[in-house]
This record gives C-alpha cells, structure tokens and sequence, in this order.
C-alpha cells in the first residue's frame, strides 16, 4: 500500500493544540520574548522521564544557546507553543533562559547634531 497521500505541504499531523494540551503560556514561559536564549543545563543530561518528543527535541536543540524565535523555525512550531513547552522545562530545571541583551539608547539629538556640524566644518 502507498503511503504517499502525506507530503510537507500537508502541514503538521499534530496540531499546535494538542502539542500543549490545550495550554497557554505558563508562568514561566510567559515571559519568553522571541530573541531569550534558551541552553539546557549539563545536569539535566539524563532528566528524559516524562518528556515529550518535542521537549526531548529543544533539550537537544538547545545544547548552544538558540533564542526562542530560533526554535519555532527549526522545529516549524508556533512561537506560543515554543513558549509553552520552553515554560514547562524551565519550570523541570532542564533549561536556563537568558534574556536578550538590553537595549542601549539611541544618542539624543543634539550630540547628532553637534557631530554633525563637526563634520560640516571639516
């Protein structure tokens, strides 16, 4: 019998829903922003029990820090379903998350226009 009828355009077999149970994010995973690192912890190595194979498939993903945009493309998974399941192993200890670094603020405008005219004057 052939089982061609399913190819990738098809989409995902597993919907989103059923990946989290139905889920949002958890209190842990509500805080993920798309550019936070996530990087399994070398102690969680051996804490498979109980993991989905979607959990099973960011502990390995994440052995070099990726951000949480990062995992949903490589795992073609919505960013909240990433964020779900990120929350759940955060909240096993099986991962650590970073946050992006922050954001230096732009110089104000006259420092702009003093080099500006510096340069004006050249």
């Amino acid at each position: 019998m052939d089982d061609g009828w399913y190819d990738e355009a098809a989409g995902p077999l597993v919907r989103p829903y059923a990946i989290t149970a139905g889920r949002t994010p958890a209190s842990a995973g509500a805080q993920l922003d798309v550019a936070t690192q996530v990087m399994t912890l070398r102690s969680a190595e051996t804490t498979d029990g109980g993991l989905t194979p979607e959990h099973l498939k960011i502990k390995r993903l994440c052995q070099r820090p990726l951000s949480v945009a990062e995992l949903a493309a490589h795992m073609n998974l919505p960013l909240g379903v990433i964020r779900v399941l990120c929350g759940d192993l955060i909240e096993r200890g099986v991962v650590i998350v970073r946050s992006p670094a922050q954001r230096v603020e732009a110089p104000d405008r006259e420092l702009l226009q003093a080099v500006l005219d510096g340069l004006s004057n050249l």
